[in-house]
């Protein structure tokens, strides 16, 4: 990882410098942890606790949404009503 000045020390020191929060325990596994000084930091949100108290971080690599399908159903009578007045 080097920065555009070319040294690692360059991109880790906004980590150090006490802005950024340390990783919670859910956030093992991201692609986007980032070490610094022998500690895990987030480097696209400075609060990662703040990103998964209302559930899923949105920046989470690791962690895919739950996507719930609910199917309802139809009453054969009225689907086969609404068929037969479409067509022509």
């Amino acid at each position: 990882m080097a920065t555009a000045k070319g040294t690692l020390v360059d991109n880790t020191a906004k980590y150090t410098s006490g802005m950024f929060m340390p990783i919670i325990e859910n956030c093992n596994g991201c692609e986007r942890i980032v070490e610094a000084e022998g500690t895990s930091y987030c480097m696209s949100y400075i609060n990662p606790d703040a990103k998964w108290k209302l559930g899923i971080c949105n920046f989470a690599t690791h962690v895919k949404p739950e996507i719930n399908m609910t199917t309802t159903k139809i009453n054969p009578l009225k689907a086969s009503k609404r068929a037969m007045g479409k067509k022509k």
